[in-house]
């Protein structure tokens, strides 16, 4: 179970509900310790200062906010504590808002909350449903770690959701950040009507499951291998930029690559329901997978399949599917072949 980073109370009007924050996510960051080449001697960083070259404790650093001209005031962290809020100990919800109004650029970090004690289950279960019927998060301003967090409070997934959210003035104007925007004028109704096209047959359902960090497992990939003395393939160079002269073209291979990926290897997703507070959520259920491949209704896998409409991340998911080692070195041909010769002995 992860641990509670916050606790304190959840209020709205003159309830009052005992709560506890959790985190909601794990990150994949891989961390590496700093060692001198040719040594495993760890480097470690060390508070210095610039002018002697020499340690400073702790307890000796203050802030300083910079002022210009290298002029600075002093801020001591006594004085901080005397400014700041502390510890807060309340979430106050001053008001309810539709959860879809809220602009994805605002959402930062999300928490779980649970109710504290058992005894509080009946007003947690209660403020849950009734945000889940009413589509809608209560909105907060609360403290912690000295610093005050804007905050919404919805049900997602059966639980009560807290996500910390951006100040208005934290959030950057596109226009005034952005120097190369292209205008508004439209483009003409041949080339709308063929990247509407290809954005219908590229549609599909969003189900985080189907996608993975392949930075992360290729990194962890390069450990293992140099750990037995071996090489990893060279990741795949960016391709170029379209060019706009043959914007058409490129459209309509696009398209028929589209189309024929999902024929060859397009993905069944799991069916829909509809829950009680009208949002769409995913039958438990999900799709087997066996060494060779998806399910029947899966990923086709019949003798001669063409691949050609693949690309390699598709074909490297393929791999990982059936078992085939050495996957993570092959290229894009290699792959291909392995897959198909998988294939074939599966038929």
């Amino acid at each position: 179970m992860a641990r509670a980073v916050w606790s304190g109370s959840l209020t709205f009007g003159l309830v009052t509900l005992p709560v506890q924050l959790a985190t909601a996510t794990d990150s994949h960051t891989i961390r590496f310790r700093q060692l001198e080449r040719g040594t495993s001697d760890r480097v470690r960083n060390r508070r210095v200062n610039e002018r002697t070259g020499k340690e400073v404790p702790y307890d000796r650093i203050v802030k300083g906010y910079e002022t210009g001209d290298g002029e600075y005031v002093i801020v001591e962290p006594e004085e901080l504590d005397e400014i700041t809020p502390g510890r807060s100990q309340s979430i106050e919800i001053s008001g309810f808002v539709d959860v879809d109004a809220i602009e994805p650029v605002y959402f930062d970090a999300t928490y779980f909350l649970q109710p504290r004690e058992e005894a509080h289950s009946r007003t947690y279960g209660l403020l849950r449903d009734t945000l889940a019927e009413t589509s809608r998060a209560g909105i907060a301003i609360m403290s912690m770690r000295q610093k005050d967090y804007l905050v919404a409070v919805h049900e997602e997934g059966g639980v009560l959701v807290m996500h910390t959210l951006h100040w208005a003035d934290e959030v950057r104007d596109p226009h005034e950040t952005l120097d190369n925007l292209p205008s508004r004028s439209r483009a003409p109704e041949k080339e709308r009507r063929m990247a509407a096209r290809l954005i219908e047959a590229m549609a599909t359902d969003w189900d985080p499951e189907d996608y993975r960090d392949v930075t992360h497992e290729r990194v962890l990939e390069l450990v293992k291998a140099k750990q037995q003395g071996e090489t990893v393939e060279r990741a795949e160079r960016a391709p170029d930029s379209t060019n706009v002269v043959d914007l058409m073209s490129v459209f309509e291979e696009s398209v028929d690559r589209a189309r024929t990926g999902r024929k060859a290897g397009g993905v069944k997703r799991s069916p829909q329901t509809r829950t009680k507070a009208g949002k769409s959520t995913r039958s438990s259920t999900k799709t087997a997978r066996t060494n060779t491949g998806r399910s029947a209704g899966g990923r086709k896998k019949a003798r001669g399949e063409d691949l050609s409409g693949l690309s390699k991340s598709d074909l490297y998911e393929r791999a990982a599917e059936a078992g085939i080692s050495g996957r993570s070195r092959m290229n894009r041909a290699e792959l291909e072949k392995a897959v198909a010769q998988t294939a074939r002995k599966a038929a």
